[in-house]
């Protein structure tokens, strides 16, 4: 048998193995930034983000008033928990709140509007009655409730300005009329120079920065024009230029910006400076939590306005950026919630409580750095103050209700609340599970002898 036509047996060729494909590594970096942004994009993201944040802020908040205020009380002749003990029963009022607005359908938040702003307005007014309005600090913003509990009308009327302006400018752009700037300014704008009025008759310039910001940050999101937004911007600034050169005390707070000396010329900077030698003398890790001497008498207002710079003395830069951290959260969250809705009256009011929150929390944070003059506002959800504290976390709450509004995390929230009721009612269970049980039911058959 001829294996070719020349006798000689054929050559056997060999066959090329296919070649092994070669494992690619992957970059763990670019695996964890792709795993963050899948994570980063779900719909719960904001939900999570405006709760976990917010319930951490009031948390740490409650830890460094307790810590800060104890030799306060102490030299008041009070129990040393007396503060903590008061923002606390605060906390859990305003937690209520927090889930009551939360649970509040956006119609019925749009129909409070107005009856939230006759009540500031009304309780905004009777601070100047004789009698009733009282003076902390030279300011005459406060209503005495009988004992030691007082009220600070102002703050609630940051609330009654966001959901009144939402509401104002929603309507406004239903019946499309924000083409046309009167419709754009009146009468929100009227409306919230009467606030800032009846707030500068107290003589709080802090709480009225962060009501013009509020008023400007709805304007910005209603799509008003640059001329329109300069012009407004100018009135402010004028107003507030004459405000500060006729007040002693408000050029004093100007001259203390950047001061490292307790006295800075003919300024007293004793406040500012000892909030900077706080910061300074906390490190890395801080000195400890109760460890702070800033607090036994050099830093005035270590409680309230200053309990920042108590929490870079106790737990250094690693606890000043955690809380850093937790804000920008929670303004990111905010500022997603007021993207990503088509309901007008979500977008005006997720964006005026982001706004409120964020610039406060610059203001109050800025001072005790110095890089801004002392404003006298407190940081939301972390420092002392009950009238602070309710409306902040109301208006957290109206933050959260809006997220869970969003079509994809109603849907995302349903179907982890069926998920829950099948497993605790024992019904089918979907996924994996299933496949697991069909396993253990093929591994009992063949054991038994079936084939």
């Amino acid at each position: 048998m001829s294996g070719s036509r020349t006798g000689r047996p054929p050559v056997q060729r060999r066959v090329a193995r296919p070649a092994a494909p070669r494992t690619v590594r992957e970059n763990p970096f670019l695996s964890l930034y792709t795993r963050a942004r899948r994570a980063w994009d779900r719909p719960l993201t904001a939900y999570y983000l405006i709760l976990g944040g917010s319930l951490l802020i009031t948390v740490l908040g409650l830890v460094m008033v307790y810590s800060a205020s104890q030799i306060t009380a102490l030299q008041m002749s009070l129990p040393g928990s007396y503060f903590f003990r008061k923002q606390l029963l605060a906390a859990v009022m305003g937690g209520v709140l927090l889930l009551i607005a939360s649970r509040m359908p956006v119609k019925l938040h749009r129909a409070l509007a107005y009856p939230i702003l006759a009540g500031a307005v009304f309780l905004m007014a009777l601070v100047q009655v004789p009698g009733i309005g009282m003076s902390v600090n030279g300011n005459q913003n406060w209503i005495s409730l009988g004992g030691s509990f007082q009220i600070q009308p102002s703050e609630f009327g940051k609330l009654a300005l966001v959901l009144w302006g939402a509401d104002l400018m929603a309507r406004k752009q239903d019946r499309k009329l924000l083409s046309q700037w009167k419709h754009m300014l009146v009468p929100l704008v009227p409306v919230a120079f009467m606030l800032l009025g009846l707030i500068m008759l107290g003589g709080d310039m802090g709480t009225a920065i962060i009501l013009t910001a509020i008023l400007f940050g709805v304007l910005w999101l209603a799509g008003a024009p640059t001329r329109l937004f300069v012009g407004v911007l100018s009135v402010a600034a004028t107003l507030g230029v004459i405000l500060i050169k006729t007040s002693p005390n408000r050029m004093a707070r100007l001259q203390c910006i950047g001061a490292t000396e307790p006295k800075s010329g003919v300024a007293d900077c004793w406040q500012a400076v000892h909030g900077i030698y706080a910061l300074a003398s906390g490190g890395l890790f801080g000195s400890g939590l109760g460890a702070s001497v800033e607090k036994w008498g050099q830093l005035p207002e270590a409680h309230t306005d200053f309990i920042f710079a108590v929490t870079g003395e106790e737990l250094g830069l690693a606890g000043t950026l955690s809380v850093l951290a937790l804000f920008a959260a929670l303004g990111y969250a905010g500022i997603r919630v007021a993207g990503r809705t088509e309901d007008p009256f979500v977008r005006y009011a997720a964006g005026g409580v982001t706004t409120w929150i964020t610039a406060q929390a610059v203001i109050n944070i800025g001072a005790v750095l110095g890089l801004l003059p002392i404003a006298g506002v407190p940081l939301p959800l972390f420092s002392y103050g009950g009238s602070a504290l309710l409306p902040t976390m109301f208006a957290i709450g109206l933050l959260i209700a809006f997220a869970r509004e969003d079509p994809a995390a109603r849907m995302a929230l349903s179907m982890r609340q069926s998920r829950f009721g099948r497993k605790r009612a024992g019904g089918p269970v979907r996924g994996p599970r299933r496949w697991n049980t069909m396993r253990r039911r093929a591994s009992a058959a063949r054991s038994s002898g079936e084939r």
